[in-house]
This record gives C-alpha cells, structure tokens and sequence, in this order.
C-alpha cells in the first residue's frame, strides 16, 4: 500500500515521549502549509506598503553605491524576505565587465544560530535556533523569481564615476536606477473600507457622465476621460482597487482631465472663456498638486474626493446652457484611416516604391537608412546598445516571387537598436518598413519614439525558403510632434536574432 499522502500535524497525548524529530517535524508542517499558503494566494515580489517597499535609491554622497530601504516580498517558492533596517551595497567595478546590465536582488536564507553543548553530557548540543533571513546581492544574470526577488537593475557603463536615481523613471538612461521590472506581489483583492469604496464608486460615475456630456458637444479629448473612468469602475467591481493603487489611478484621470481642459481652450473658446469653466482648471491644477504630495492614507484620499467631485460639479455647470453637437447624416465624411493591414503586400514586394497608393492612401518614400553604409548609418545616429550579441552579416535570398537580392545588414540578440528619422512632417502616420531575414521569425518588438512606447510590432510566422520579407511597424499621427524622430526598437521575446538590412520610412501624401 502506498503511504498517505497529505499535511501530518503533530498530536500530543499523556505520555509521548518527543524526540528532536517530533519537533522539527512539527516545525516543519508550518512553514511547508505558509509557503503552500504564499504560493497558491499571493503572487511573488515586492508586497507594497510596507515600511519602505524595498526601493532602491542612490545614496546623497554620489559614488558606486545603493540604498535598500526596509520592505517586504514573498519569492516564488512561498519563502518570507524581510529587511528591517535600510540595507547599504557597494558595487565593486572589478567584478564586472562593462558595459554590463547587473541586478540588484533579494534573496531568502537560513541560518543555524544559538549553539548550546552540555557539558554534563557532551552528546547533547546542537543550535537551538533558525534565522530566516535575506541578503541584498548583485548578479549578473537575469533574475528568477523562484529563488530571488529584483528590486532594481542598473544598465553601467564603462567608465562609470556614480549610480543615480532615473530621472524619468519610465526611461532611466545608463548608470540610472531602473525598477520598471521589479514585480508586485502579495495582498490579493481590495482592503478598501465600504463607506470609502462607495464614495468611489459614485464620485467615478458622476465624473463619467459629465464626461459624456463633453463628448456631446464635440470635446474629443473627453473620450480619454470616459475610459479613464470606465477602467477604474472595472477594478473597483473587481475589487482591485485600494490606498496601495488608487492614487496611480487618479493620476491617469486626472491628466485625462488636464487633456479635455486643453481641448476645450483650444478648440471650445465658448466654453472656454466661461467662469465656471476657468475654475474647473484651477480645481485640475489642486487635484495635480494633491498627487505630487505622495500621501497615500485615507486623509489624502478623503481630500482628493472631496476635490474631484468639487471639480466634476464645476465642469457641468460650465456645459449648461451649451446644446450637444448634432452632425447631419449629409454632413458625415468617411476619411480613410492609415492602418498596418494595408501593408501586407509590401512584405513580399523586392523593390519598395518611391510612391505607393495603398487602400485609397498614398504614401511617399520620406527618409531611408541604408545598413552598413556608414555615412548614412553616421547621418542618422544609428547605433545598437547593450545586446548580448550582435554582428554583421552579407545576405542573398530569395523573396516569395522569386526574386533573389543580396543585401548588408546588422543583427542583435536582446538590448535595442536606435537610429533618428529625417524629413518628417508632423501630424501624420509615419511607417518603418525594415528588410528582415524572415527565417528569424516569430518575436516581438517594442517601438518607441522619442523615448515614448508607442507600439508593440509582432513579426508572426518564418520562411526557411524565400527569406526577405519587408516588415512595416506604424506610428500614429498623434506620436508624430516633430520634423526629426528617435526611434527605439527592443525585443519583447528574449534571446532572438533582431535583423535589419535595409529601412525605408514613408508618410502619406
């Protein structure tokens, strides 16, 4: 018969006779049903709200060194980390090769401590306590979450004097402080109390509804609001949302707001120059200063209520009187919108044209970066950074009609390439179409422009036959502010051959 199988606790009667095994077993059936416990109902990483949460930040003295706040976070294993003090890390350049990405983790140990012997018997000794505990450490490779946790990453360069905090910290430059991959673990679900989640619920539907009635008079911009609203309905009915989140998500309303006030001065000069509407600005610009404060308690939420549902009341009585927009049927244009699905026949065209008319659209040749040409890679700042891998390569394939054309171009594993578009006419869609070899397939890249995400490019499928394929990436006209752009792509799928080997840019005429 095979053993049962299941959680055994131990069971006290008159006259057990316990042995260091009944009591370490007993230690153990709690901390194998804790860990079960933090596994199953609490995701792994920095649980937020705790003392510090763990940040990472340079230290005021300016040199190769971190400071590790206090925190808590739960690794994939179910194991507690705990630092209750600030935590000081040096970083020794000579373990290092730069330029080098190193990372910054936290990882759960055990220690044997308060070691006792009896001198009446020296047989009986042994520790008499475990120390849970965790180390700030430095690595090299990519984190696992099963066996540490990342509390931030730093991209160092050769030469490097001192480590920074980022100063966009959705974009940390090299040798700045990156925690945009440090993952949020622990609590699951809401810990709002009721009377504060129905004043929520209520202050998101009146803002809502005074949103749509900007919409009806023509405020484009009041869509965003709308959405905003409507996504911050859907996490507090799926009891998502509390004192830990619910600032970050005021701010996305709020600026959505800050949005719509501009649309309106800009294109709404009725309701603009209203008094009511001048004091729905100044009510914006409070809402903006009360999230700069960083108070995430429950007076700070209470203020930033009381603020909001003062503002949504000042911003519908700047529409009253105003009649909705109403378009007459014979007054609606159809206007052809750019979309990357009428590009599919370019994928497989040899020779890409100076003028293309696609899907009622015509597009024209703006800029082009010829890889490998150096005075037109120097043009165009082209470069590749922090790849594990990167090379050159001479290639003559075949495209789908059969036509072979040999071409120069470069190739990175991981990192990102960047290189700046010329000749751009701002306020239009701009296309990247790039020469790949399609035999490395199936990945995704992310665009972004000017140090913006715009866009995630997914290269789906692979050709070991007829490899050239030329692969479009769009960037909406409304990322589209100046005559030069700078263009970052990075892969999403880790570990792929990134190639390019020829780049045309086209904008519509």
């Amino acid at each position: 018969m095979s053993e049962i199988q299941g959680f055994k606790r131990i069971n006290f009667f008159k006259g057990f006779l316990t042995t260091e095994k009944d009591w370490n077993d007993a230690e153990r059936y709690h901390i194998d049903k804790r860990r079960l416990h933090n596994r199953m109902l609490h995701s792994p990483g920095i649980v937020y709200g705790h003392n510090g949460d763990l940040r990472v930040n340079a230290r005021a003295r300016g040199d190769l060194s971190v400071e590790v706040q206090p925190g808590y976070a739960i690794d994939g294993m179910g194991n507690d980390l705990m630092i209750f003090d600030a935590t000081i890390r040096n970083i020794n350049l000579e373990e290092f090769k730069l330029p080098q990405t190193i990372y910054i983790v936290l990882r759960y140990y055990e220690e044997l401590t308060d070691f006792i012997a009896y001198k009446e018997n020296l047989e009986y000794k042994g520790h008499r306590r475990v120390l849970e505990s965790c180390k700030v450490e430095l690595s090299q490779t990519e984190p696992d979450i099963t066996r540490e946790v990342e509390l931030a990453r730093i991209y160092l360069e050769k030469g490097v004097q001192r480590v920074r905090d980022a100063r966009d910290p959705a974009n940390p430059a090299p040798n700045e402080i990156d925690m945009r991959y440090v993952q949020r673990g622990g609590l699951s679900g809401s810990m709002l109390p009721g009377y504060l989640r129905v004043k929520l619920e209520t202050l998101l539907w009146q803002v809502r509804r005074g949103a749509l009635e900007y919409t009806r008079r023509g405020v484009i911009a009041a869509h965003d609001v709308v959405q905003a609203c409507n996504t911050a309905l859907m996490l507090l009915f799926a009891n998502l949302l509390d004192l830990r989140n619910v600032f970050d998500i005021f701010r996305l309303i709020i600026d959505t707001e800050g949005e719509m006030s501009l649309d309106v001065d800009v294109h709404h000069p009725t309701i603009a120059q209203k008094k009511e509407f001048s004091e729905y600005r100044r009510q914006v610009e409070i809402l903006r200063g009360l999230l700069a404060e960083n108070k995430n308690n429950t007076e700070a939420f209470q203020n930033l209520l009381a603020y909001q549902a003062k503002a949504a009341e000042i911003a519908n009585a700047a529409i009253a009187g105003e009649k909705p927009v109403i378009v007459a049927a014979e007054e609606k244009k159809e206007t052809k919108v750019a979309d990357i699905k009428d590009w599919e026949g370019v994928k497989t065209m040899p020779a890409p044209k100076q003028e293309m008319e696609l899907e009622g659209i015509k597009w024209v040749l703006v800029d082009e970066i010829e890889i490998l040409n150096k005075e037109s890679e120097d043009k165009h700042l082209f470069q590749i950074k922090e790849a594990k891998d990167s090379y050159r390569s001479r290639q003559k394939l075949k495209y789908p009609d059969g036509t072979t054309v040999e071409d120069t171009g470069r190739a990175h594993v991981d990192g990102y390439s960047e290189f700046k578009l010329l000749n751009i006419t701002p306020g239009r869609p701009v296309v990247v179409l790039r020469r790949m070899d399609y035999v490395y397939g199936d990945y995704e890249l992310e665009l972004a422009v000017n140090g913006k995400k715009v866009a995630i490019v997914a290269c789906t499928g692979t050709d070991r036959v007829h490899r050239w394929r030329n692969w479009p990436a769009m960037i909406s006209a409304d990322n589209v502010t100046e005559a030069a752009m700078t263009i970052r792509q990075q892969s999403v799928t880790a570990g792929r051959d990134i190639n390019m080997f020829h780049i045309w840019v086209y904008q519509p005429k």
